[in-house]
């Protein structure tokens, strides 16, 4: 299983990218997200395994072995452009600000907001042609289902 997850990030499997690759992409841009502070707390680490199971329908092993390439793939440098590529050919505009939900319980996994984390998600919001105001909305609906007030993590 680890070896066909891995194959989808070096691309070396000759299969064409679907969902497989659309979970990868998406399952290593979280891992980015949360890599911002140069460290994935274990916090981090549990949200992101819960995401990957209640969006993808997986395994509690087949989520760790997701994490585990998403982390080994993503380790020298951030390739973060490459997984915004496959999210923008395989998921339809429309289902696009899920990414960005996803992405919103990474960066309040522990409770708080940084500034790197914010711009991140600015900037593959962007890329994802997901508006400022649809990524409000998407933070918004996140803080009410971690039930964290609305002004949680700000910067002031």
């Amino acid at each position: 299983m680890l070896n066909r997850i891995r194959s989808l990030f070096t691309g070396d499997d000759g299969i064409e990218p679907g969902e497989d690759a659309l979970q990868a992409a998406a399952a290593a841009l979280m891992v980015e997200a949360a890599r911002t502070d140069d460290t994935i707390s274990e916090a981090e680490r549990d949200r992101i395994l819960s995401v990957v199971r209640r969006h993808f329908r997986l395994s509690e092993e087949e989520a760790q072995d997701l994490l585990s390439a998403a982390v080994f793939d993503t380790e020298d440098v951030s390739p973060y452009l490459r997984y915004v590529s496959v999210i923008m050919d395989r998921c339809p505009p429309g289902h696009r600000l899920w990414i960005i939900e996803m992405l919103w319980e990474v960066a309040y996994a522990d409770g708080v907001l940084n500034d790197l984390e914010s711009s991140l998600l600015r900037r593959i919001g962007g890329l994802l042609h997901i508006s400022d105001v649809e990524r409000g909305e998407a933070r918004k609906r996140v803080l009410a289902r971690l039930g964290l007030p609305d002004d949680a993590g700000l910067p002031v």
